[in-house]
C-alpha cells in the first residue's frame, strides 16, 4: 500500500516517464554507433560495401522482429521491473560486444594489425575474407543487441499504461519516445568525435571505444530502475490523489485503492491475439512505417557522406545530422499532445482523437519526395526535410503505440506491443536490405540506372525516398478499414 497520504496530488508518474525517456535515449545511442562509424571508420578496415552494411542492418531488423514477437509476452510474464532489467542488460552487453569484432577478425584472418587489414587490396580474396568474417561477427553482436532492445518498447508502453490515464498516454509516450530523437541527436555530436579521439590516440580504430563507452550507459540506468520503479499501487511515492488520477478511466479503479491479495490479471492467449482486427491494425501501422524511421536512422550519415562528401566526424556532417534530429525532437513532442486537444476540446474518444492526429502526421513524410531534388542546391534541404518527415514519424509512432492501451487490457499491452514491433522489424528488414542492395547496384550501373531524372546512386536514394513518403498514408488507410471505430477488447 502506498504511504504518501497528503491531499495534494503527487506527480511520480513523470519520474517514471523520465526514466523511460532516458532508457529510450540510451537505446537509440547504442543503435546509432554503427551507423555513425561504419562508413568512415569501420568500412575501410573491413572492405565493406553498402550491401554488406545493408546485410548487417537487415539481419538486425529481422532478429529484432522475431524477438519482438516474444519480448512483450516475456515482459508480461516477468513483470515490468524484471523484464526491463533483463532487456537493457542484454542489449548493453551486445552493444559493448561490437568492440571485439575487429580483434577477432584479425585473429581469424591471421593479420598482425588493423593497418595490415586496411592495406589489403580491395576485391582480392583476402579482402573478401576480411569482409565476410567481420560482417558475420558484427551480425552476431547485432543479434544480441536486437534481443535486448526488443524489450524496450513493450516494457515502456506497459509502464505508461500503468502510470497514466488514457487521455495522457499519447503525450507521455511522445515524451519518452522523444528519447529516440534525443539519442539520435546526441549521437552525431558525440560518437564520431569519440571514435576520432581514440583513433588519434592510437587506441585501435577508435570505433571500438565508442561502442564500449556508449554501451556502458545502460548498466548505469539499471541501478536507477532497481531503486525507483514499483507499480503505482505499491509505490511509496504515489499518493491516493495521484492513484485516483491514474485510474480515472478504469472500470476496476476501486480495486486499486485498497490493499488486497490480488490474483494475477487475466491475459489474452498469445495466438488468440491474432484473431482481433485491433491487433492487425497495429501490425499494419508498424509494418508500413517503422522501416522508414530506421532507414533515416541507419542511412542518414552515409547519405551525407555519399552525396556531399561530409565525413561523419566532420563539422558539416555533425551539424547537418544534429539539426535533422533537433527538428525531430522538438516537433515530435507536440505530436502526442494533439489527440489530447481533440479529446478535451472536441469531445472525441481517445481512439478517434488519435486516428485524427495520425492522419495529419501521415502527410508530413510526403516532404521526403523533395529531399533529393532540393538536395541539388544544398545539403541543408534534405537535412531539414528528413527532420520534418522524422518528426511526423515520431508523432505518428507515439499515437500508434497508445492505440494499444485504448483497445487492449493492461495485462496484454506488452504482448501486443511486441507483436507489432515484430511487424515493424520485418518492414525494416525489407527496406534496409533493399536499400543496401539498391545503392550498391545503382552505383555500379552509373548512368545506365535512372529514375525520374536522377542517375546512379542518386536514383537509388530517390526510389527509397518515394517509398518512405507514401508509407504512412497507405498504413493509415488500412488501419481505418480494419478498425473504423473505437472498439475495446473485453476479457470475460
Amino acid at each position: 500500500m502506498n504511504s504518501v497520504t497528503t491531499n495534494k496530488m503527487t506527480n511520480y508518474r513523470w519520474i517514471m516517464c523520465a526514466l523511460l525517456f532516458v532508457a529510450t535515449t540510451v537505446n537509440y545511442l547504442d543503435r546509432q554507433v554503427l551507423s555513425l562509424t561504419w562508413k568512415d571508420f569501420i568500412a575501410p578496415e573491413f572492405h565493406w560495401t553498402d550491401d554488406d552494411y545493408g546485410t548487417i542492418t537487415a539481419v538486425f531488423s529481422i532478429v529484432y522482429a522475431f524477438c519482438m514477437l516474444f519480448a512483450g509476452k516475456f515482459v508480461d510474464f516477468m513483470g515490468t521491473k524484471k523484464g526491463y532489467l533483463w532487456a537493457i542488460g542484454v542489449w548493453s552487453a551486445g552493444a559493448c560486444a561490437h568492440a571485439a569484432c575487429g580483434w577477432i577478425t584479425m585473429q581469424i584472418g591471421g593479420f598482425e594489425s588493423v593497418t595490415a587489414m586496411t592495406a589489403v587490396k580491395s576485391g582480392s580474396a583476402a579482402a573478401l575474407l576480411i569482409a565476410t568474417t567481420s560482417v558475420w561477427l558484427f551480425v552476431a553482436a547485432r543479434c544480441v543487441l536486437a534481443l535486448g532492445e526488443a524489450g524496450n518498447f513493450p516494457a515502456a508502453i506497459k509502464v505508461t499504461a500503468e502510470y497514466f490515464p488514457k487521455k495522457d498516454r499519447a503525450f507521455a509516450t511522445s515524451i519518452f519516445n522523444a528519447g529516440a530523437s534525443v539519442g539520435a541527436l546526441a549521437a552525431p555530436a558525440s560518437i564520431p568525435l569519440l571514435a576520432q579521439s581514440f583513433k588519434d590516440a592510437g587506441i585501435g580504430g577508435g570505433w571500438e571505444m565508442a561502442f564500449i563507452i556508449i554501451g556502458g550507459l545502460g548498466f548505469i540506468w539499471m541501478a536507477f530502475w532497481v531503486f525507483l520503479y514499483d507499480k503505482p499501487e505499491k509505490s511509496s511515492h504515489v499518493n491516493m490523489a495521484e492513484l485516483n488520477y491514474i485510474h480515472q478511466d478504469d472500470d476496476v479503479a476501486a480495486e486499486a485503492k485498497v490493499e488486497v491479495a490480488e490474483k494475477p490479471a487475466k491475459q489474452i492467449p498469445f495466438l488468440q491475439c491474432f484473431s482481433y482486427r485491433q491487433t492487425w491494425s497495429f501490425i499494419t501501422g508498424k509494418f508500413f512505417t517503422d522501416g522508414v524511421w530506421w532507414f533515416y536512422l541507419f542511412w542518414a550519415p552515409a547519405y551525407f557522406s555519399d552525396q556531399y562528401g561530409y565525413k561523419s566526424s566532420s563539422t558539416e556532417a555533425i551539424t547537418l545530422i544534429f539539426t535533422l534530429y533537433a527538428i525531430v525532437t522538438v516537433l515530435s513532442i507536440y505530436g502526442g499532445y494533439l489527440p489530447k486537444l481533440f479529446v478535451e476540446k472536441r469531445g472525441d474518444n481517445p481512439y478517434k482523437g488519435r486516428m485524427r492526429s495520425m492522419l495529419i502526421f501521415a502527410f508530413f513524410p510526403l516532404l521526403a519526395l523533395f529531399a533529393q531534388p532540393l538536395g541539388a542546391y544544398s545539403a541543408w534541404w534534405p537535412a531539414i526535410i528528413i527532420g520534418l518527415a522524422g518528426a511526423g514519424h515520431q508523432a505518428w509512432s507515439a499515437n500508434l503505440f497508445s492505440t494499444i492501451g485504448d483497445m487492449f487490457p493492461k495485462s496484454t499491452i506488452a504482448t501486443i506491443t511486441g507483436i507489432g514491433g515484430m511487424a515493424g522489424g520485418v518492414g525494416s528488414f525489407l527496406i534496409n536490405k533493399g536499400a543496401g542492395a539498391l545503392f550498391t547496384y545503382s552505383e555500379n550501373q552509373g548512368e545506365a540506372f535512372s529514375f525520374i531524372g536522377f542517375d546512379g546512386k542518386e536514383a537509388g536514394y530517390m526510389i527509397i525516398f518515394c517509398i518512405c513518403a507514401v508509407a504512412y498514408l497507405v498504413g493509415w488507410c488500412i488501419m481505418k478499414l480494419l478498425v473504423p471505430k473505437y472498439k475495446p477488447i473485453i476479457i470475460d
